[in-house]
């Protein structure tokens, strides 16, 4: 390590960005480095593999534009937070398109799977299994069935576990809204869940 990314790593979040208002423009690569793998991370949770990259460059031009607005009254880690997840919701706001996955590769575990989501009073399965490959490809299934704003009130309520009132800062909505959207979007998931048991059992009556 030398001596330039040893001063870039002792500059606090504030001082870089006083540096670049400034017009030292070219220390924005100190932030980008900084928040590029956290950045990612959330956006990950929220867009499909391909579009990631995309999105998470989108996310860093906000941030360059946005830095003049940020305050110091929450940690800069908080700004970035919230324009990554704002950003995701603006790419389904204006990429969405209701589609449904084809039901012809639907297995018999994928049914199981469904079951065992049906037979719980919340979603806290969804937690532990949304790694597995059925929980995946069920859960993108029934997302694409929703609008914007249910996938993403649902996927920061539900899947990512946070609560109401700091999905309401993230996304700048009310805490009122945050909490009907989320009710919402939870019963219109595990409607579109029976849905998909549904399709695949008329599939195996016709067989």
């Amino acid at each position: 390590m030398n001596n330039e990314d040893t001063d870039n790593i002792c500059q606090s979040d504030e001082d870089v960005i006083a540096s670049i208002l400034g017009g030292a423009t070219d220390d924005f690569e100190i932030i980008l480095k900084r928040y590029e793998r956290y950045v990612f991370t959330i956006v990950i949770k929220h867009m499909p593999y391909e579009m990631c990259q995309e999105v998470a460059h989108e996310v860093f031009i906000k941030i360059y534009y946005s830095l003049g607005s940020f305050k110091g009254k929450t940690p800069f880690k908080h700004f970035v937070a919230t324009i990554a997840v704002r950003c995701c919701y603006d790419y389904w706001r204006g990429h969405y398109r209701s589609m449904e996955a084809p039901m012809s590769s639907l297995t018999q575990e994928h049914s199981h799977w469904c079951d065992s989501i049906i037979a719980e009073e919340s979603l806290e399965i969804f937690k532990r299994q949304q790694c597995t490959k059925e929980a995946r490809e069920v859960l993108r299934w029934a997302l694409n069935a929703m609008s914007a704003e249910e996938r993403i009130v649902l996927t920061l309520t539900h899947l990512e576990g946070l609560s109401i009132s700091e999905a309401a800062e993230l996304l700048g909505w009310s805490a009122i809204n945050v909490k009907v959207r989320a009710h919402r979007a939870r019963t219109k998931l595990r409607k579109q869940i029976i849905k998909l048991i549904s399709i695949k059992d008329k599939d195996g009556d016709k067989k």
